[in-house]
């Protein structure tokens, strides 16, 4: 639990840093901004750190609800990020030149925290999260907190929002860590200054269906990504040009949209929010992470998973063809977790495939939430537990 005496120091601390490089003229203005401020750090949260907030955890879907703590720091560029702090949650101020809002210069992750049925507090590998961060940052120009800040700051918001995560079996907490161009950039280049940002909100199932069976739409007019572009990370402008195919799937009543590669038109690549696989006889195959394809924790966590249990696992090129004869279908994500496909529709044709308590989909996410919350001994050094 963050105390307000310590948010009142870091605040202090920050202010006393931006007044010795303020002008007097700024005084009034600065004077300002630090009442309110401290009026944010001080007022009191709804409801005290002792209780459990008014949510109705059986009903919980996946929107964005309101929480105590957001995690951000800084820096300019060439440098390394200065050591973050913990703040009431709330708006950001950012320039209209920001390097996001202009040239969509920014990355996002996502990763999951968990209550067990002892009371513990886990995350699911979440250096995973910040190496893929890394990754990411080296391809969009972007300068990134290293590996153990990352793992710091997933979990200084975590425990600060604990009374978010929700009872065992009702849900999750979900992190957002945000990493974004914020310095002032008019023509085309890299911001001079950068923020890591954390927020979370505590979420259900991320389809509406719940845990039904997906049915997926084939898109062939609109690509997600293609050679030697950023398909392969979680780069901020990879998901807006992905809504004019999902909302036109959604209005027609399927739940999300399976997109082809944008040459041939014939080799599945991924769902919009997800990676997907296919099962045939004992052999599991997902396309390959050759740049196009956003290589998933819950991706190489379930890849570990199924060889454990005897399967055959294949990263490859899949055809279309190939998932229409395949014998099951499922997706993974950190939002979905594994999410079993029942039927996919194929210029016209609706391929339907094996669900329920029997398929592999499902053995496969029981074993992969029995680690993630505790239930399955953890041999894979995957958990990491906080409190």
């Amino acid at each position: 639990m963050i105390s307000r005496r310590a948010c009142f120091r870091n605040l202090l601390q920050s202010l006393r840093t931006s007044y010795s490089s303020s002008k007097i003229g700024d005084y009034h203005r600065f004077a300002s901004q630090a009442s309110s401020s401290l009026q944010q750090v001080l007022e009191p949260s709804t409801y005290s750190d002792d209780e459990n907030p008014d949510v109705d955890w059986d009903n919980l879907g996946f929107c964005m609800m309101r929480t105590d703590y957001m995690y951000m720091t800084k820096c300019t560029k060439g440098e390394c990020f200065e050591q973050g702090q913990l703040s009431r949650y709330g708006n950001i101020e950012l320039s209209p030149a920001a390097g996001v809002l202009n040239y969509g210069q920014g990355l996002f992750e996502g990763t999951k925290a968990y209550r067990s049925e002892d009371g513990r507090l886990l995350l699911f590998r979440p250096e995973q999260n910040a190496i893929r961060m890394k990754m990411g940052a080296e391809r969009m120009c972007m300068p990134s907190p290293s590996i153990d800040q990352f793992v710091d700051a997933v979990k200084q918001t975590a425990i600060a929002n604990k009374r978010w995560i929700p009872p065992t079996g009702k849900g999750s907490l979900y992190l957002r860590p945000l990493l974004m161009g914020s310095g002032q950039i008019l023509g085309l280049g890299a911001a001079p200054e950068y923020i890591f940002l954390i927020y979370v909100s505590p979420v259900g199932n991320y389809f509406k269906e719940g845990f039904a069976p997906l049915n997926l739409y084939v898109e062939e007019e609109f690509d997600r990504a293609s050679r030697g572009g950023t398909g392969g990370v979680k780069s901020v402008t990879n998901y807006a040009p992905g809504l004019k195919a999902l909302t036109r799937a959604k209005s027609r009543g399927f739940s999300d949209v399976l997109y082809l590669d944008s040459v041939n038109k014939k080799f599945i690549e991924e769902v919009s929010s997800c990676n997907i696989f296919i099962l045939k006889g004992n052999v599991i195959s997902s396309p390959a992470a050759n740049g196009t394809i956003l290589e998933g924790v819950t991706r190489k966590s379930i890849i570990d998973i199924a060889r454990e249990h005897g399967y055959q696992v294949e990263e490859r090129v899949i055809t279309i063809d190939e998932l229409i004869d395949a014998d099951e279908v499922f997706c993974t994500g950190t939002a979905v977790g594994v999410a079993p496909v029942g039927s996919v529709t194929y210029k016209g044709q609706r391929i339907e495939f094996k669900t329920g308590p029997h398929a592999v989909s499902q053995k496969l996410y029981t074993t992969l939430e029995g680690i993630k919350r505790g239930l399955i001994k953890d041999n894979k050094g995957w958990i990491v537990e906080i409190e």
